[in-house]
Formats: structure tokens, C-alpha cells, sequence
């Protein structure tokens, strides 16, 4: 364990390269492997989960950036979701991968990027067309109704992990920069170059962590997987861009 965990230090916390453009790729990030999921200017490659194509009332591309459009007084669910769904899934899967985003949100904003994400695991267990895996929570933390539970806030491993002393959140409406990293049974969450959460699956603290978490009632929740990554429609106003993968040996 400690061999593997040197290696993953070694070979995942080295810092993406600067670009001078978001939605590009150096020459550099090229060679090491990295792919854009987003062109800056289509959805292309992306569409609703559980639907056949982009949800566009829900989503639409402005400035270079996929903007999470208000959904304002839509039916909800009673944790906010819309009762309708509107996740934005890729339509690719990704098993083993380090992604990179950039994110921001308008005040009181709630979402969050979602991976190891089964269509058919979330459509049988979600009424709502909502997202069922790992989530990156994406949030205000000063100003969202989400904001009492430690492991609601900004960077965490949605209602397992909360972030570490090491976050460093940007005020509401300025870009932070996120990082995922799922190799194997580890994850990582990256926040503006801070490591906030680790984890390994089927630990015993893992375990502990999902039997107390709101995921217990899921059967196959944390079983690993080639999933989707999802941008979360949680009907408020959220901005995506930069959002680039590349794969990852086991």
C-alpha cells in the first residue's frame, strides 16, 4: 500500500500545464493523453440522462461555458432536485481517469460533477432522471440551504467527505478550478491546487461512511464501474468550462 500510494503521489499530483485559452489543449497536455469534453462553443458528446439528446431548457453553451440555465419555480423533489431530472451526462464512460474543470456559481448556487454513474442504475432507483454516483459537490458554501452539513460543502465527496482545512474556495462568481482523480479503488478531490478529499473504496471507514450516508438504501451503489460524468441539474444558475479527462491504467 505504501508503494502504491508513493506512485499516486508521484504520477497524479503533478500540476496540468497553464494554457492561455480555457477549452484548449497544449501540446504538452496532448502528449500526456488529456481530451476536451467540452469544445467551448456545442454540447457535442454530451446529452440528458435517460433522454436522447441535450436537454436545451435546461442547458445551453454561453461565453465559452456550460451554463446550468435557472430553472426558477419547476416541480422539485424534496431535496431541490427538479422533479423531471436535467443532468447533463456524457456520452461516454470513463473507468479509471483524472478530470479537470473549471466551475462557478451564481449566489446560493447548488450542483456538483457526478462519476461512476450507471444510466440504468440511476433510472431504477431515481424517479427523477437524478444521477446516482460519486458526487464533486459544487456549492456557495456561504449563501445555500446546503451549507449546515460538513459534507454538503464545496470540494467534498457528497454526504461522505467533507474537505479537508486545505480548501481555499473563490468568492461566488469567480472561477474555481476542480480536480477528480479515480484509479482503482482510490479518489481524490482537488480544489484550486489542494488536495481536499482522499478515499479508498471498500475500506472500513468507506463502508462505515456509505452505511450512514443517504446512498445505503442503493444496492450496487459503490461498485466500480465504466460511468458517466454528469453535470448536476439542481435547478440553480452554474457554469462549466475546461472540462478535460484523460484515462487512467488500473
Amino acid at each position: 500500500m505504501r508503494r502504491i500510494a508513493g506512485f499516486l503521489a508521484l504520477a497524479l499530483t503533478t500540476p496540468i500545464v497553464a494554457q492561455t485559452a480555457p477549452n484548449t489543449l497544449t501540446a504538452a497536455e496532448q502528449a500526456a493523453g488529456w481530451r476536451l469534453l467540452f469544445d467551448g462553443k456545442t454540447l457535442n458528446g454530451w446529452r440528458g440522462l435517460g433522454y436522447d439528446s441535450v436537454p436545451t431548457a435546461h442547458w445551453r453553451v454561453v461565453d465559452g461555458a456550460i451554463e446550468k440555465i435557472p430553472s426558477g419555480k419547476v416541480a422539485k423533489i424534496a431535496d431541490g432536485q427538479p422533479a423531471n431530472g436535467g443532468d447533463l451526462m456524457t456520452t461516454d464512460t470513463f473507468r479509471d481517469f483524472e478530470l479537470s474543470f473549471q466551475w462557478k456559481v451564481a449566489p446560493g448556487a447548488n450542483s456538483g460533477v457526478k462519476y461512476n454513474v450507471s444510466e440504468e442504475l440511476s433510472l431504477a432507483h431515481a424517479s427523477n432522471h437524478a444521477a446516482l454516483g460519486f458526487e464533486y459537490q459544487v456549492l456557495d458554501d456561504s449563501l445555500s440551504d446546503d451549507n449546515k452539513i460538513p459534507s454538503h460543502l464545496a470540494g467534498s465527496l457528497y454526504d461522505l467527505i467533507p474537505p479537508n482545512g486545505a480548501k481555499r474556495l473563490a468568492p461566488v462568481g469567480e472561477w474555481n478550478t476542480s480536480r477528480i482523480v479515480f484509479q482503482g479503488k482510490h479518489g481524490e478531490h482537488w480544489l484550486n491546487g489542494a488536495k481536499v478529499v482522499e478515499f479508498y473504496l471498500g475500506t472500513p471507514r468507506m463502508d462505515s461512511l456509505l452505511a450512514k450516508s443517504k446512498y445505503r438504501t442503493i444496492p450496487g451503489f459503490a461498485d466500480r464501474r465504466a460511468g458517466h460524468i454528469i453535470l448536476q441539474d439542481h435547478n440553480d444558475e452554474t457554469y462549466y468550462r475546461d472540462i478535460k479527462i484523460r484515462e487512467l491504467k488500473p
